[in-house]
């Protein structure tokens, strides 16, 4: 045990050890990195997208087996839904369409061919939701009411011009709108 007269010394300013504290020599020098090997160079922890979607895969097109990288895959599957309407896949595919257009790669701007393709549209919702003209009452099934928007109501309206719609069309109309009561109906509307 110690007495009074042997008491330690008071630890001099940046000496003391202990939590958050760590001895001198161990202590970072000033402008000296503390992973001084560090992270590799060209190393990356990013994911490799170019190595997975550049495999090649084979997909069936008209009957015949072609090989494709999976890039250009991925973008003919979403074209193909696209087409048959997934309005999120049209979204997609045109998003990827532009960044191409943008980027420089794939097309030169010159127009070489021309193909005409026959699509059987199926349903218009899809389009209408995209142009946020209208909206499905219920977004999780394909078969959904839609209700079309108010603007689009008031901007038909003043294209009739001079012609009014009877009540039982007035009726239809005012059915088949999202929000009724923001509309702003032109005067004659609720007279037959």
């Amino acid at each position: 045990m110690r007495t009074e007269d042997e008491a330690e010394p008071p630890p001099s300013p940046g000496t003391s050890v202990g939590y958050r504290r760590p001895p001198q020599a161990r202590r970072f020098r000033k402008g000296t990195s503390g992973n001084p090997k560090g992270r590799p160079r060209g190393s990356t922890s990013a994911i490799p997208y170019d190595a997975v979607l550049g495999q090649r895969v084979t997909i069936r097109e008209d009957g015949r087996e072609r090989r494709v990288t999976a890039a250009d895959a991925f973008v003919r599957h979403l074209l193909q839904r696209g087409l048959a309407g997934d309005a999120g896949a049209t979204r997609a595919a045109l998003q990827l369409t532009e960044a191409a257009r943008g980027s420089g790669h794939g097309a030169t701007g010159q127009i070489t061919c021309i193909v005409l393709t026959a699509v059987a549209p199926g349903s218009v919702s899809g389009a209408v939701e995209d142009l946020r003209m209208g909206r499905k009452l219920d977004r999780y099934r394909d078969s959904a009411h839609l209700l079309l928007e108010p603007w689009i109501i008031e901007a038909a309206l003043a294209r009739l011009g001079a012609r009014r719609l009877t009540l039982a069309e007035q009726a239809i109309v005012s059915a088949a709108t999202r929000t009724p009561h923001k509309v702003r109906w032109p005067d004659w509307w609720g007279q037959a």
